[in-house]
């Protein structure tokens, strides 16, 4: 692909839109995890620093009636924003109107100011209109005319073609940022032309989230290790009694032939070998480890056991590319996260290879146990990052390649 990226403009003097992705957690006005905004400071602090006029936009949340307005304002976002990157960001109340139109003309070199919630836009007069999420093409107009540079950074939804994303690049010269490019020369990386090994971790609840991630990685992968709720699947597949453990029986033969597909191209695919089994799905619950082989009728598997961690630790050896997606166990339980955990590290450990975890659940344990700065990457958008392994064209990357 024939992007371009943002030290490929001269920002100096210009109004530059930047699209950031600042959908983060708020708990009672409070920004409970603030990775993304911290994500995008190299990208607003190069335009800045270099006399630009940054114009930022953002969604929060999704708005499908009017107490969401209130619900989803990006104003405490601008407050924190101002105090990550140590200069004022004006906070503008509207995504369009002579307010905005008048903060973006009057905008200083270095200055930065940030418009409300683009999924505002989505809802009006007590109907849902859907002008952002639907890409209306008037309304990328309108948001192109306030700049005269465009430069995505939101890698969170570049696999959704919106008025704030592809309908500014329709218009304006355009550019991926620097966040962007991390996720396009990592993530897409591992699609295009991954160092060899190659080894996937897949876990989560379901077979039918990671069936277009599976196939994909069949072409691509020397090993892939299943986890998760979605390892049962498979291993009734196999024949195996899984007791009450998360099935979705539809995705049997699915399963099987996705094995077959693994065995014919010499893919290893790999499944646990015992499990956490407990008779209740909550964490205060009585439980056991048990082979997979052993699960009685009245049990449910919660996470992998600790022979499944050495395992899958053994399987990583000798791996110059690992993508993980996924949690092993029910994460958010304490007494099931020993298998995340033990993954988790097990990655962490390895030594010269290029390590990415694929957003979600499995970046946020990243990010707690300490070895986020133990990855080469970690996605900032894991429906994006999901689409993008399955090989699957994003609108919000593709509109950059002119």
């Amino acid at each position: 692909m024939a992007i371009k990226y943002l030290e490929s403009l001269d920002v100096k003097g210009k109004k530059v839109i930047i699209r950031v992705d600042f959908n983060v957690p708020i708990k009672n006005g409070v920004i409970t995890d603030d990775t993304r905004i911290r994500a995008a400071i190299p990208t607003i602090k190069y335009v800045i620093d270099n006399g630009g006029k940054a114009i930022l936009l953002s969604h929060l949340g999704r708005v499908k009636e009017e107490a969401d307005k209130t619900k989803n304002t990006l104003a405490p976002i601008a407050v924190k924003l101002s105090e990550i990157i140590g200069k004022p960001v004006r906070f503008i109340p509207a995504t369009r109107g002579s307010e905005v139109e008048s903060a973006a003309s009057s905008l200083a070199e270095g200055g930065i100011i940030m418009l409300e919630n683009t999924r505002f836009e989505d809802f009006e007069n007590g109907t849902a209109v859907k002008k952002e999420s639907k890409c209306d093409k008037e309304l990328g107009k309108y948001w192109a005319s306030l700049g005269d540079l465009f430069v995505n950074d939101a890698f969170g939804t570049a696999h959704r073609e919106a008025a704030s994303n592809v309908g500014i690049a329709l218009v304006l010269p355009s550019a991926a940022g620097f966040l962007l490019k991390k996720e396009i020369e990592f993530v897409g990386g591992v699609v295009e032309n991954p160092v060899k090994p190659l080894v996937a971790i897949l876990g989560g609840a379901k077979v039918s989230d990671k069936i277009g991630v599976i196939e994909s990685l069949i072409d691509r992968a020397d090993k892939i290790i299943i986890g998760g709720g979605m390892m049962f699947t498979f291993l009734k597949a196999m024949g195996k009694n899984i007791g009450k453990s998360l099935l979705e029986e539809d995705k049997l033969d699915l399963a099987k032939s996705l094995m077959q597909k693994a065995k014919d191209k010499n893919v290893e695919l790999i499944l646990p070998v015992d499990t956490i089994a407990a008779k209740e799905f909550k964490n205060d619950t009585a439980f056991r480890t048990v082979s997979v082989d052993d699960i009685a009728d009245d049990e449910l598997g919660l996470d992998i056991g600790e022979a499944s961690i050495k395992l899958f630790t053994d399987k990583l050896k000798g791996a110059k590319t690992v993508v993980w997606n996924g949690p092993m166990g029910v994460f958010e339980m304490e007494n099931f996260a020993k298998g995340t955990i033990g993954v988790c590290k097990a990655i962490a450990a390895l030594e010269g290879a290029t390590t990415i975890i694929g957003g979600g659940d499995s970046a946020a344990a990243a990010e707690q146990l300490g070895f986020a700065d133990k990855f080469s990457h970690i996605s900032t958008g894991g429906g994006a990052s999901l689409e993008y392994l399955e090989g699957k064209v994003l609108p919000g990357i593709a509109i950059l390649d002119k």
